[in-house]
């Protein structure tokens, strides 16, 4: 079962997630209502995934999520806002975010999400896709392509060739299926090649793979 640590400020929003996520069966492992118990929290009950409010009094989301990702083995985290510009989008994936969810959406797709990133794929909603899609359209094509090609020359051929299937939100059984390998294959190369890149979420090599210009077509 898969552990989950929520944190928001507001009572009702973490009561509902909780709710939310137990009629799923996921396990809510604990709470906590500011960023900066966030880091004690993970420490003590150990989840696999956090669902993280970015918007907090005394620490905000993104600050909690650059803390937890300075842990030794830190859980991933989803951060969860109710109004998500793609400033707010692309901030939460360079502090460490593996998913973006919008309170806004139906409660659906929530446990799906945490399902997702607990098993090493990432979960970004459509509209915080499209922050980063729009954000990587903006920059300067030839001087941020070239910069990313040079990081990505360090990872191997099959790394690569799995890596670029990211930025489509296919999960590693869908990647595995149009690649031809296990699944348990493409999970150790893309954890192979965020090591090597030094990213530490499905995003953040999402949004490196765009910005070379490697994307690979889903044509599913």
């Amino acid at each position: 079962m898969v552990r989950v640590l929520v944190v928001d400020d507001d009572a009702f929003v973490r009561n509902l997630l909780t709710t939310i996520l137990t009629a799923q069966d996921i396990d809510v492992v604990g709470h906590a209502t500011d960023g900066d118990e966030v880091v004690a929290a993970v420490l003590a009950h150990r989840p696999d995934v956090v669902l993280m409010d970015l918007h907090m009094r005394r620490m905000s989301g993104l600050e909690a999520i650059a803390a937890v990702n300075q842990l030794p083995t830190p859980p991933a985290v989803i951060a969860v806002t109710s109004f998500g510009t793609d400033d707010t989008v692309l901030a939460a994936v360079r502090a460490g975010a593996a998913g973006f969810l919008s309170k806004d959406d139906d409660p659906g797709p929530i446990a799906d999400a945490v399902r997702k990133v607990a098993a090493g794929d990432g979960a970004l909603d459509h509209a915080a896709a499209g922050s980063v899609l729009r954000h990587v359209a903006a920059t300067s094509h030839n001087d941020r392509t070239t910069e990313a090609r040079a990081q990505l020359a360090v990872l191997t051929a099959a790394e690569l060739e799995t890596a670029t299937f990211v930025p489509s939100g296919m999960s590693n059984q869908a990647i595995a299926q149009r690649t031809f390998r296990s699944e348990s294959t493409v999970k150790a190369q893309l954890s192979s090649a965020m090591s090597k890149l030094g990213v530490t979420s499905r995003a953040q090599l999402a949004v490196l793979i765009d910005r070379a210009g490697l994307t690979a077509a889903d044509t599913d």
